[in-house]
């Protein structure tokens, strides 16, 4: 459209004051090819395209031997029982935009298409927008609720937690990744409620385009709370979406069986008791043309005007875009107490409907990890993420179950493997806005770097430097690394504080993060101990973030966990006993006592130890250790008896050539061969795993264990087999 004279000096009026342009000028200055388009603030047709490492920290093979392992001697004999070769299933915990264009964009996408592509994807993301990543915790017969992380919290505030627009510029992103992602002939179904409902119907018509909507399908469910100011609230929206044509959809496999009322309606049966009812034909002039449920009589007499109806040629009802069926009650056997959890049979539907066995499924919000285990079930393979590392915790162990549950119905299960992304460029963890122009980005990213370091070492009363390359501060001999704000201390930032050690002779380190890459200990530490430094890992607390706690000298920045175990050696056999287990976390312990009211009580976490504190009516506080014991804080150990025999591999384009190439990352796989953990059902947690025969001569063995909050540590024994230790 040609703009007017007036237009024109308008807009350089506005320009040169730097003010925005009136709304019209948006339909003005560009061809709008959308009838109609969802605008919200921040939009932006900028897609993540980064590419990261994935790098393999654990594998489950099978599940875990019940009585004493013998070395299996020939070839055969290594096959693990009824494990599906080839395909290991994925968890990766991660930012999932970041997931999402790493295994569009790198060398996974070529073993993903290997696969046929991913031909289902469901997703369940946090549409309530006042959630976060607060758990409850079962613990001496209280409930702890576990605060989010700063990681979490930071994800949660700064991705979905500002707000609606906030959402959707969040799954907005993702959903253009997923679809590039997804197969040519897959599907996706994205599940929300009445919150998001109507702006997401819109972003899923812009991203796959309204001519590949399917269905709206309504969940309905029963529940407690009523309103009396509307109508009450009990379904949830699940849209149902194509990439192209020809998807798969099974039918017959979700169809619903007759009811009683219509089976009743077959009441004649053949020579060879076949039921069936009877029906007119559709014949122009006959007497009974479109009659149903006529006499048996018309068919002795007139059978060419009947057509017989068999039951056992009825495949049931087709299924409807709408199912009843009731949220897991609390005694359900599935439950695993994860907030978000949804019934397997709900998700068993979607799969069953629009895959096949042996296809990929993808769900990057897994939570519970009901997507995976319903599709490990149904023989399907799978990728899930989640942020949250609790989530990939509770998904682990249910993966686990369930490989356990299926070998002993002695049907067919996969292999999973626990995958951390690799290096971070520094725009992704300081929280610098990429689309910015390149000074205004480097300009962002030193302000808020600068700023964030500063706040750390200030809390950590450590004094500032500016003459190395890795560290930040010094405190009483030891110099300081501020790990990134919404990052994990992975494995590649610690080398690079190794290297400057060694260039520059330091030998007393301490190491301040958030978060800690899962697997990173003890061998970082291993690593560093043989080369003369002694590192020192070290948590940042939330409260960093409070001001009065800084000036008060009350900010604690704990130890990261501490493992013992005692290896037991027979002959050629070895077992694990876990002897020790120490944590240094607190929540919520600061004046817990004077800000309880009185009647009142309240779980808190103080230096390692659960403790319910208690106010009477009098003011009399009473504090109550819930942890009696430290496996009270073990929720899940595991044992790798041969730890070392598999490099950690990351696959990575090489700068110079151009190919993809396999690179050790000095690290390797936990290969988790034995586990015990606790269940809703059994809260008990052996110690000691079963002996394993193993060849004679030197091995390492490693224990990991992860607490109830999620977090793992683990700690490495070195040991002779055959011989004294």
């Amino acid at each position: 459209m040609k703009l007017t004279d007036n237009e024109i000096r308008d807009i350089n009026k506005l320009l040169e004051a730097g003010k925005p342009l009136p709304e019209k000028y948006r339909f003005l200055l560009f061809d709008e090819k959308r009838e109609v388009e969802l605008v919200w603030n921040g939009k932006t047709n900028e897609i993540c395209n980064v590419v990261l490492p994935f790098q393999v920290i654990e594998q489950v093979d099978e599940p875990r031997a019940e009585k004493n392992v013998k070395m299996q001697m020939d070839l055969f004999d290594t096959q693990t029982g009824r494990q599906i070769k080839g395909w290991n299933n994925k968890l990766i915990w991660g930012d999932n935009k970041l997931i999402l264009s790493s295994l569009k964009n790198g060398p996974l996408r070529e073993e993903i298409e290997l696969q046929g592509g991913i031909k289902l994807i469901y997703i369940d993301p946090p549409f309530d927008v006042g959630a976060d990543f607060s758990m409850d915790i079962e613990i001496g017969g209280e409930t702890l609720t576990k605060k989010p992380n700063v990681l979490e919290e930071l994800a949660y505030r700064d991705t979905w937690g500002k707000g609606t627009d906030s959402f959707i510029t969040m799954i907005y992103e993702r959903l253009a990744l997923m679809r590039d992602l997804l197969a040519e002939d897959g599907s996706i179904y994205v599940h929300c409620d009445w919150r998001v409902s109507g702006y997401l119907r819109l972003v899923l018509d812009e991203i796959f385009g309204k001519d590949n909507f399917l269905n709206e399908i309504v969940w309905a469910y029963r529940g407690m709370a009523v309103s009396e100011t509307h109508y009450t609230r009990r379904h949830d929206v699940i849209f149902y979406y194509q990439k192209r044509e020809k998807i798969t959809f099974n039918w017959q496999d979700i169809s619903e069986g007759l009811t009683d009322a219509t089976i009743s309606k077959y009441r004649y049966a053949d020579e060879n008791g076949r039921k069936f009812r009877l029906h007119g034909r559709n014949i122009q002039g006959s007497p009974i043309q479109n009659n149903t449920d006529i006499d048996i009589k018309w068919l002795k007499a007139k059978p060419e005007l009947c057509r017989v109806d068999y039951l056992d040629q009825k495949k049931g009802v087709k299924p409807r875009d709408w199912v009843v069926m009731d949220y897991l009650n609390v005694m359900s056997s599935e439950r695993v107490d994860y907030p978000t959890q949804k019934p397997e049979k709900l998700i068993e539907r979607i799969i069953k409907a629009s895959s096949n066995k042996g296809d990929l499924v993808m769900d990057i919000f897994v939570g519970s990890g009901t997507t995976a285990a319903v599709a490990e079930k149904l023989g399907r393979k799978w990728i899930a993420s989640d942020l949250g590392k609790f989530a990939i915790h509770t998904t682990r162990k249910r993966m686990i179950g369930v490989q356990r549950q299926l070998k002993k119905d002695d049907k067919d299960w996969r292999a999973f493997e626990i995958l951390n992304l690799g290096k971070y460029e520094r725009q992704y963890y300081i929280g610098v806005n990429p689309s910015l122009r390149e000074r205004e980005r480097q300009m962002q990213l030193e302000a808020k770097e600068k700023s964030f370091i500063n706040l750390i070492l200030h809390a950590y009363r450590a004094e500032a430097t500016n003459q190395f390359k890795a560290f930040q501060g010094k405190k009483t001999g030891r110099l300081v690394a501020v790990g990134p704000v919404n990052l994990p201390v992975t494995r590649l930032f610690v080398e690079e504080i190794i290297l400057e050690c060694r260039q520059k002779h330091i030998t007393r380190v301490d190491i301040l993060g958030f978060e800690f890459e899962m697997g990173l200990f003890p061998n970082i530490l291993d690593e560093a101990n043989n080369k003369g430094i002694d590192l020192a890992m070290k948590y940042i607390p939330r409260d960093v973030f409070d001001k009065r706690a800084i000036e008060k000298n009350q900010v604690v920045f704990h130890d990261v966990s501490f493992i013992e175990i005692k290896p037991h050696i027979k002959k050629i056999s070895i077992a694990i006993e876990l002897t020790d287990f120490s944590v240094f976390y607190s929540q919520d312990a600061e004046n817990a006592d004077k800000s309880l009211k009185n009647n009142s009580s309240k779980v808190i976490v103080d230096k390692g130890q659960v403790i319910k504190i208690s106010k009477d009516k009098n003011g009399i506080v009473n504090r109550e250790v819930l942890t009696k014991k430290w496996t009270d804080w073990i929720d899940y150990w595991a044992v790798d008896f041969d730890f070392e025999s598999k490099r950690e591999i990351v696959r990575v384009k090489n700068v110079e050539t151009g190919e993809t190439e396999d690179v050790w990352t000095g690290d390797y796989v936990f290969e988790n061969e034995w586990q015990s953990f606790r269940t809703k059902k059994d809260r008990s947690l052996e110690l000691k795993s079963v002996f394993q025969e193993c060849p004679p001569g030197r091995r390492k063995i490693a224990a990991k264990v992860v607490d109830i909050f999620g977090n793992d540590t683990m700690k490495v024994v070195e040991v002779t087999i055959g011989g004294r230790k």
